[in-house]
């Protein structure tokens, strides 16, 4: 009797960590799902993979070939009541050349908005060579009502683009942003838009082919 008295309490122990072990990896899995979304933003945009752009410092790729790109430009909304999209659909330019161009942004509703736009480029592999010197993707921007934004982008295409086999042939890029709303206070569903404008924004993706 004494010795499987003496017994019970390992058992006991021994439940208790197994239990400890599998509480603490449930938690870890859950903290590297919510953290696995912004590590892999995090992770895009400092390599260029899924078609993320690149932010540099320098404002010249310091050559420029005699070789052109088209550049077109995309708009898209996410829940943002706002009229948002390109000034000029598509530049030609030369690989290696900064260029600026600009997007436009209105707030239809009755309050201050905030928004953050996303970005990509296709094809995806060009992602790593599209250079943005300046963007209004860097920051938040909060528009009042009714008002109207220029918002530029200054960029070039790395030179280093027409060393890569796959990219050899390629005369476009799309350049895409998607902006989305940041609340801090009611949702945007319950503000009124402002007088005489409808609460609907434009989506330039069928306008300029996606």
């Amino acid at each position: 009797m004494s010795v499987e008295t003496s017994r019970k309490p390992a058992g006991k122990n021994s439940n208790v960590v197994v239990a400890a072990v599998c509480l603490a990896f449930f938690t870890g899995m859950i903290g590297m799902a919510y953290a696995a979304v912004p590590l892999y933003k995090m992770f895009c945009q400092a390599t260029g993979y899924g078609g993320k752009t690149q932010r540099v410092e320098k404002q010249y790729a310091g050559r420029v070939l005699d070789r052109d790109v088209t550049v077109r430009f995309d708009a898209n909304v996410a829940g943002v009541p706002w009229d948002f999209q390109p000034v000029q659909r598509s530049v030609t330019m030369k690989i290696g050349e900064t260029v600026q161009v600009r997007y436009k942004a209105t707030n239809k509703f009755d309050r201050p908005v905030t928004g953050r736009a996303t970005f990509n480029v296709q094809p995806e592999l060009a992602g790593p060579y599209f250079n943005k010197v300046e963007c209004f993707c860097f920051t938040d921007t909060t528009l009042k009502p009714g008002e109207t934004l220029d918002m530029p982008v200054v960029f070039y295409v790395d030179p280093d683009i027409v060393n890569v086999p796959e990219l050899k042939d390629m005369k476009t890029i799309t350049l895409s942003y998607t902006m989305f709303p940041i609340e801090k206070n009611k949702p945007v569903a319950l503000s009124e838009p402002v007088q005489g404008d409808s609460n609907k924004v434009s989506n330039t993706e069928g306008n300029l082919g996606g």
